[in-house]
C-alpha cells in the first residue's frame, strides 16, 4: 500500500505550506514544511522544518525540474520512433529527488546512481544534447555514444551503472577518497528499492560505518522494483532503518523543498565527522520500469493518475512560487515554453549529429586517461593487443 499523504493530510499540509512568510531580506523567503516531510531513525535531531532560502534557488529548482521532465519526455518519443535502441529507463515523476540533492550540494561533492540517471547527468553539468546524443549512440554523447542509457558520466558524476546495486560500494569508495584527501565533501550513493536487498549494499554499510565515511546511502523508493511492489520484495520496507547501526532519514521525495532541506542536512551531518547516513526518498515513477514496460500490469491506471494529480513535484513547487509571489502563473508558463524550446533544439541537434566513425582506435581511446597509457593494451589473444604508440594492433 502506498504511504503518501491521505487527502485530509494533504489539505492540512497545504494549509501549513500556505504559511510561508516573506523574510526581512527581499531576496529570501522563509519556508515552513509540513511535519510529515521527514521521519528519523537513531538521529537526535532531523532537518529543521523551518528554513530560509534564496528566491532564486526556488526558481532555479523549478526550471531544472521542467527541463529534466521535458528531456525525459523527448527521450520517450525518440525511443518510440526507434531512434533510441536497447534499454531506456526514465525518471518522470522523480525529478524532485535529483534536483533537491543537486541544489543542496556543490560540484566538489560526488554522486553515483543506478541506470535511471539522465536527470542527474544533466544536473551535474552535461547538456541535453549530450544526454540525448548518448541515448542515440552519437559521437556527441556524454560518453561518446559508447554507453547508452545506463552508462553516463560527467565531472563529479560517476554514472549511470547498469549492475543492480553495484554502484553502492563504488560510492563508498568515492567517500573514502574524500576522507583520504581531507576534503569537506560527501558522496550521494543512490539506489532503488529493488536494489536494497543486495548483499553488497549491506557490505558497504558495514565498511562505511567502520571508517566513518562521509557517504549518504540514498534509497530512491519509487514503490516498484521492475514490476514487483516493495511490499512483495522486502520483508521490511522502512528502508531508512536498514542501516541498523547507521542513523536514517526518510523524506517526502515528491516535494523538492523537503528533498533540498534533507539533502543539505545530510551533507552537513556527514562532513562533520558523524559518518554515513541512510536516507530514503519516498517517490514515484509515472512510467514503467523501462520503455519496454507499460507499467500498468502490476498497478492500476487510477493509482498513477492519483499520484500525477495530487503529488506531482513540479505542480507542487509551481503552487509555492505563485503563493510566495516569486513568479506569476504567466511567467512560469513562459519558463515552461522556454524549456520546451531549449530541449527540442538540443534534441534535434543530437538527432542530426553523426555516429562514431568506424575506426578501431575509437574502441581503445577511453581505457586510460590520455597521457597515462601503457605502450600496449593486452588483448584477448595476442593478435588483439593494441599499441597506443602505433595507434594500431601491436602484432598484426
Amino acid at each position: 500500500m502506498l504511504k503518501f499523504l491521505s487527502p485530509q493530510s494533504r489539505i492540512a499540509a497545504r494549509v501549513a505550506n500556505a504559511r510561508y512568510m516573506a523574510s526581512a531580506s527581499p531576496s529570501t523567503v522563509s519556508i515552513d514544511l509540513p511535519a510529515s516531510s521527514f521521519e528519523t531513525y537513531e538521529l537526535e535531531q532531523g532537518p529543521e522544518l523551518q528554513f530560509e532560502t534564496e528566491k532564486e534557488t526556488l526558481l532555479q529548482m523549478y526550471k531544472q525540474m521542467v527541463i529534466v521532465r521535458r528531456m525525459e519526455m523527448a527521450s520517450d518519443a525518440l525511443y518510440k520512433a526507434k531512434k533510441i535502441r536497447g534499454f531506456c529507463h526514465l525518471s518522470v515523476g522523480q525529478e524532485a529527488v535529483a534536483v533537491g540533492i543537486e541544489s543542496a550540494i556543490t560540484k566538489k561533492d560526488t554522486v553515483i546512481t543506478s541506470y535511471r540517471c539522465h536527470g542527474f547527468t544533466y544536473l551535474r553539468g552535461a547538456s541535453v544534447k549530450e544526454v540525448q546524443g548518448e541515448l542515440m549512440g552519437k559521437r556527441c554523447g556524454v560518453s561518446y555514444g559508447k554507453g547508452g542509457s545506463m552508462h553516463m558520466f560527467t565531472t563529479g558524476f560517476y554514472g549511470g551503472n547498469g549492475i543492480v546495486g553495484a554502484q553502492v560500494p563504488v560510492g563508498a569508495g568515492l567517500a573514502f577518497a574524500h576522507q583520504y584527501r581531507n576534503e569537506k565533501n560527501c558522496t550521494f550513493a543512490l539506489y532503488g528499492d529493488g536494489a536494497s536487498n543486495q548483499g553488497q549494499v549491506f557490505e558497504s554499510f558495514n565498511m562505511a560505518k567502520l571508517w566513518d565515511l562521509p557517504v549518504i546511502f540514498a534509497c530512491e523508493n519509487n514503490k516498484y522494483g521492475m514490476g514487483t511492489s516493495a511490499s512483495r520484495s522486502s520483508a521490511m520496507t522502512e528502508y531508512y532503518k536498514r542501516g541498523q547501526f547507521i542513523p536514517g532519514l526518510k523524506v517526502n521525495g515528491m516535494d523538492v523543498l523537503a528533498c533540498y532541506q534533507a539533502s543539505k542536512f545530510a551533507k552537513d551531518w556527514t562532513v562533520s565527522g558523524n559518518g554515513p547516513l541512510v536516507m530514503e526518498y519516498e517517490t514515484y515513477r509515472y512510467g514503467g520500469h523501462s520503455m519496454s514496460d507499460p507499467g500498468t500490469t502490476y498497478r492500476t491506471r487510477e493509482e498513477v493518475q492519483n499520484m500525477r494529480s495530487r503529488n506531482d513535484p513540479i505542480a507542487g513547487l509551481k503552487m509555492h512560487l505563485i503563493e510566495l509571489g516569486i513568479s506569476t502563473e504567466e511567467e512560469l508558463k513562459a519558463y515552461d515554453k522556454e524549456a520546451r524550446k531549449y530541449v527540442d533544439k538540443q534534441t534535434k541537434e543530437a538527432e542530426l549529429a553523426p555516429p562514431p566513425e568506424a575506426k578501431m582506435d575509437i574502441l581503445f581511446e577511453d581505457v586510460y586517461v590520455k597521457g597515462s597509457e601503457p605502450p600496449v593494451l593486452r588483448g584477448r589473444i595476442n593478435e588483439d593487443s593494441w599499441s597506443f604508440e602505433k595507434n594500431g594492433f601491436a602484432n598484426r
